[in-house]
């Protein structure tokens, strides 16, 4: 890989204000070069230009143009092309980047609009999302990745807990002492997915604004070798993050959320356990929310897979995981799935379950595993509403105890 920087570089905008170098990634073919020729013509940003390979068919009137001219190697990788984009962009003074694909580039007017986003959320990652009121109805009927974006939005929001719109949009902004802080080993089109979902554990914010795209969206063709390599990427570090967004390590920050672990929370010294929590930014509401949850799922039949699905359903609503398995734990049998299971046996057979054998709960297992299931639908929402209206009670009480007793 090299890098090959222009004579004709400028020095970014004041030092006050975002310095942003708007970056189109574009492979060799002429067709793709001449497309962000045209753009770059009629931008009033500054811009380089990423060509994949030697480019030997470059149009003169690229050649010709006022730009940094970034050439990476053929099939180094998407997060590759980034990391040298950006450290261009650091050459140059610059303070953030913009990545644009030349196949799916926005309307000029909307780069203002762009700007202006990032200028008023500087240190977050920016994303231009596809606005769908502003698009053809046509290009939304032959848009093809609809099912790719709803599932990589799930996906980022049960490992972040943040809800977008479109994560998977590669119009975005970086402010580029992110990219030099973040630990990114993904060099391909995974990196995308890695720097995103990175950023926000890092407690970088991250913003959406809708931007009108101008032509369809056209992917450029590849092998089915690449194909099926990015594919397969892209799917192993879904399943990495996801996995390391349950863990009980904590996530490293580049920007301080004010959360600290204090003291153990325990369910058994619950009112304390309940003032460390109110210490760490968490909220009366949030805590009777992650209470009630921890509860309901608590007393479902989820046989060895309890903490796996209360840490996944935690982190995709933002509750407070820690408050959610302690109240889980009010659960833990035999009390809770035996009276399910005589809830679910009641409403099977009009009587409760009186005889206990190994009749009954060995060879009639899974007999009172329907009743087990049956009953916490009835005692699962009754538990659940009991313990988040007491947590709230208990929390709204010593929170304003905590702020009489705080000084002025």
């Amino acid at each position: 890989m090299k890098t090959v920087n222009s004579n004709r570089l400028t020095q970014p905008a004041a030092a006050n204000r975002a310095a942003i170098l708007a970056v189109v990634f574009t492979g060799p073919t002429v067709e793709s070069l001449q497309r962000a020729a045209a753009f770059m013509h009629t931008a009033h940003n500054q811009v380089a230009l990423i060509v994949e390979g030697t480019a030997e068919n470059m149009p003169a009137d690229v050649r010709d143009l006022p730009a940094a001219i970034i050439r990476v190697e053929k099939d180094s990788g998407r997060g590759r092309a980034v990391k040298t984009a950006a450290r261009q962009a650091r050459r140059m003074g610059m303070t953030h980047i913009v990545t644009l694909d030349a196949d799916r580039l926005p309307a000029v007017d909307q780069m203002a609009v762009l700007a202006s986003a990032v200028a008023a959320n500087s240190d977050s990652i920016v994303i231009g999302r596809q606005d769908r009121l502003m698009e053809s109805a046509a290009n939304r009927a032959s848009d093809r990745s609809t099912v790719r974006r709803r599932l990589k939005n799930f996906f980022f929001r049960l490992q972040t807990g943040i809800h977008l719109k479109d994560a998977q949009s590669r119009l975005r902004s970086y402010p580029l002492v992110v990219l030099e802080q973040l630990r990114l080993h993904a060099n391909r089109d995974a990196f995308d997915t890695e720097v995103l979902t990175k950023a926000a554990w890092a407690g970088v914010k991250i913003k959406e604004v809708g931007i009108r795209l101008s032509g369809r969206s056209t992917p450029r063709s590849a092998s089915f070798w690449r194909s099926l390599r990015n594919g397969l990427g892209v799917l192993v570090m879904i399943v990495h993050l996801t996995m390391r967004s349950i863990t009980p390590l904590p996530h490293r920050k580049i920007v301080s959320s004010g959360d600290r672990t204090g003291e153990t929370i325990s369910v058994f010294r619950p009112l304390r356990s309940i003032r460390t929590l109110l210490t760490e930014n968490v909220t009366p509401v949030q805590l009777a929310a992650a209470g009630a949850m921890g509860v309901f799922l608590g007393a479902l039949p989820l046989i060895a897979l309890h903490t796996v699905v209360i840490l996944f359903v935690s982190s995709y609503f933002r509750l407070n995981k820690v408050a959610t398995l302690a109240a889980s734990q009010l659960c833990m049998p035999p009390i809770v799935p035996a009276l399910c299971i005589e809830v679910g046996y009641f409403i099977r057979h009009g009587e409760f379950l009186t005889e206990i054998s190994f009749e009954t709960l060995g060879y009639q297992a899974l007999e009172r595993l329907w009743e087990w299931l049956l009953g916490s639908m009835v005692v699962a929402p009754v538990m659940a509403a009991l313990v988040g209206g007491l947590v709230y009670v208990a929390a709204s009480l010593i929170n304003r105890g905590m702020r009489v007793g705080r000084p002025r």
